[in-house]
């Protein structure tokens, strides 16, 4: 893959932003006083045949997206518990996590397949049944979302988000790195995290439907060992249809996940987009790509025009 090629992404993360390129990823999280705390995190080579394969590279990629996006959101919240005088130890960051995945599960994989599997005993057909667990899923994911984003501290990080999604789309439509191009940028993009997770929704349900005989818990359990796979099929999904977002029948299908990312970004102010560039700058310089370049149709559609959803 090319400089040109490469698909450039980030994550917004407590007061900053990582952006990730081919060699490194960067986080920069603005403290009170104005002053930007960095980090450079290496990204490994691919080097390794199967790592190209469709699906294998899917979970390479996820691997890789997850252990640096842990690695960000640690540094990020050592800044601001440090500005707070209120350190967290790294055990304690690694209970926290676990305790998190480990409610994730309960709330969205068990919860949603007891509740239907009880439908299920009333007599609706097993595919009936599916397709209640997958909207009872669908609801929470989205309820949650909406929920967290009352939270002061998760809306201005949905404002980095904003930015982030901001300079990466001034990027692919060539135009300059400043706060004032940068701006009038959309804050939607279609290789978005919002738009991958509904993708897993839609995807699990198909997927799911294999493991749809057995009895609950046995179902569950084979949920759960799944979701690595179907997120590999959503990965692959995505980066298509990304590729191909130029094409009318395509945008017209990724309107709903686009539409939900207006649930998880804000429109950042000047001070959030200018943290977005400064994480993505060293990224490009690492890349020894330090100016934009004109992209396809598809990301200068979607990087320039920002519409609102329709209601």
């Amino acid at each position: 893959m090319s400089e040109q090629q490469f698909k450039y992404g980030g994550q917004a993360v407590l007061e900053g932003v990582m952006m990730r390129g081919r060699r490194q990823a960067t986080v920069v999280v603005r403290r009170p006083d104005g002053s930007f705390a960095r980090l450079d995190l290496p990204v490994p080579a691919r080097h390794a045949r199967w790592q190209r394969w469709p699906l294998l590279r899917g979970f390479a990629a996820l691997a890789e997206a997850f252990t640096i996006g842990r690695q960000a959101l640690d540094f990020s919240a050592s800044v601001v518990a440090a500005e707070e005088n209120d350190q967290v130890s790294p055990l304690v960051q690694t209970l926290i996590f676990g305790v998190t995945i480990a409610i994730a599960i309960a709330i969205f994989v068990v919860l949603p397949s007891l509740v239907a599997n009880a439908i299920g005993q009333l007599g609706v057909p097993v595919l009936l049944r599916e397709a209640i667990e997958a909207c009872i899923n669908l609801v929470l994911v989205i309820a949650y979302i909406v929920a967290i984003g009352r939270i002061p501290d998760i809306h201005r990080v949905f404002g980095y988000h904003g930015a982030e999604h901001k300079v990466i789309n001034a990027y692919e439509a060539g135009l300059p790195l400043t706060v004032e191009s940068v701006r009038q940028c959309s804050r939607i993009h279609p290789r978005c995290g919002t738009s991958f997770l509904l993708a897993v929704a839609l995807i699990g349900f198909l997927i799911f439907l294999s493991v749809s005989g057995l009895p609950v818990w046995q179902r569950i359990l084979a949920r759960i060992i799944l979701i690595p796979l179907v997120a590999a099929v959503a990965y692959e999904v995505q980066q298509l249809a990304a590729n191909h977002y130029n094409r009318p029948w395509v945008r017209w299908l990724l309107a709903p996940t686009l539409a939900a990312q207006y649930l998880t970004t804000r429109e950042p102010n000047d001070d959030m987009i200018a943290t977005a560039i400064a994480a993505f700058e060293p990224v490009l310089a690492a890349d020894q790509c330090a100016q934009p370049q004109p992209a396809s149709l598809a990301d200068r559609m979607v990087g320039i025009v920002d519409t609102q959803p329709t209601t």
